[in-house]
């Protein structure tokens, strides 16, 4: 029996679960530059403890919400590959534990391409928490583009 800690995010009227391993920290919603020529679901550079920090807007990258922020919306910064990054979501709202046996896989007729990131579902009370495999919040191409939107901001350095 091994048990998880998740960290439950918002994107539109859908709960999610990351691994709070994953997670590096959480902070609101602060100022984001925008980089010419950059992907549509990435919103920019901003500054963070010393460091240029890549943002990713998940409610763009996957179209589950309207995109509006408010009070609630949060970044959370989290490790891609070898990016530190930034993910915003429409509310960070709690830490749950879990044993990893209430992680039921999702079935292959569910899953597509874009939505692989999903790897599990877990009900919790009334409602069920789609479980992020963060390995794939982003494709490979999808982690080079944001590596090279990182490299050309710390080059032209707009911050």
């Amino acid at each position: 029996m091994a048990d998880k800690q998740l960290v439950v995010f918002r994107l539109g009227n859908e709960h999610y679960g990351l691994d709070i391993v994953a997670v590096e920290g959480i902070i609101k919603l602060q100022e984001i530059t925008k980089v010419p020529h950059s992907p549509r679901f990435v919103e920019g550079i901003t500054y963070l403890r010393d460091h240029v920090l890549p943002v990713v807007d998940l409610r763009k990258r996957y179209d589950v919400s309207d995109v509006k922020d408010t009070d609630a919306t949060r970044i959370i910064t989290v490790k891609i590959g070898e990016i530190q990054a930034g993910m915003i979501v429409d509310a960070v709202s709690e830490v749950i534990t879990v044993d990893d046996k209430e992680i039921e896989k999702v079935s292959d007729m569910v899953i597509t391409k874009s939505s692989e990131f999903v790897e599990g579902v877990i009900k919790d009370g009334n409602r069920l928490l789609l479980f992020v495999n963060l390995e794939k919040v982003l494709s490979f191409e999808e982690e080079n583009l944001l590596q090279d939107v990182l490299l050309g901001a710390e080059s032209r350095s707009y911050i």
